[in-house]
């Protein structure tokens, strides 16, 4: 099946996803949709950061995708059950992948979890590993600045690092070997993110799972994409293009990014 892949995210953290499903789905097509203009969605209402997914999921139907990847935390915990149910396509999340990463990488099953602050109140990622392995020990921080900080685009530098050591303090007086990057967004300043809380820990995020889950559940339907052309990837931001293409050019490992504004409603 020729038809695309929908990507979405709040902002520019969803390209870490595509940056994994590019290596692992290389055949696919994949069409992404960052909200840049509302983004970050963290701080927002359920019921805010459910019209604004349902109105990216129904765009992206709109244009004839075959499968729908949510690759926003803060989306996934409180979009995603109401999607599967109603939607004709395969959906799936990024909560379930980040969490099944911490538990093949940790050896202690001591893990910490930094995300925005509307998916650390859902204590979906506490849910998820407790789901894996009920003995883990959970230490969950929001972190509201670094969102903003990664679609400023300003993530370089010394501001950046102490802006990153600030926000990641909480967790100096915890016990833990594993990390979970529970935004999309962070594997962007993973490196900043990784000095400031020492080499010994492992860092995972969701992003090379749910590219993983993505191909299981296209090879299990059926519905990989046989075209021999090479895919045409496309991407939409509802704010300014600039910083967003930019981010995307310098991250995805393309030699050029097709992006275009798009208005949700």
């Amino acid at each position: 099946m020729n038809a695309p892949i929908g990507v979405i995210d709040s902002g520019v953290g969803g390209l870490t996803v595509v940056k994994e499903m590019l290596h692992y789905l290389p055949n696919e097509e994949i069409y992404y949709i960052g909200d840049t203009a509302r983004c970050p969605y963290g701080p927002r209402t359920p019921q805010e950061v459910v019209k604004f997914t349902w109105q990216m999921a129904d765009k992206l139907v709109e244009m004839g995708i075959k499968m729908l990847v949510i690759a926003c935390n803060t989306a996934t915990c409180v979009a995603l059950e109401s999607l599967q149910k109603h939607s004709k396509i395969p959906v799936i999340g990024v909560i379930n992948a980040g969490a099944q990463a911490a538990i093949k990488a940790t050896e202690t099953h001591d893990i910490a979890v930094i995300a925005t602050a509307g998916t650390v109140k859902s204590a979906a990622y506490e849910n998820a590993i407790a789901s894996l392995y009920s003995s883990s020990n959970i230490t969950s921080l929001a972190c509201p600045p670094l969102v903003p900080l990664v679609e400023s685009g300003e993530y370089m530098g010394d501001f950046a690092f102490d802006l990153v050591k600030t926000s990641l303090q909480p967790l100096k007086k915890a016990r833990f070997d594993t990390l979970i990057l529970g935004c999309t967004h962070y594997p962007i300043i993973k490196d900043l993110i990784q000095k400031a809380v020492g080499e010994q820990v492992h860092i995972v995020s969701s992003a090379t799972e749910t590219a993983k889950q993505t191909l299981e559940i296209l090879k299990f339907q059926g519905i990989e994409r046989t075209a021999k052309e090479s895919p045409h990837h496309k991407f939409f931001a509802t704010g300014s293009l600039p910083i967003f293409k930019e981010i995307a050019t310098n991250w995805l490992p393309l030699e050029q990014v097709d992006a275009a504004r798009v208005t949700l409603k």
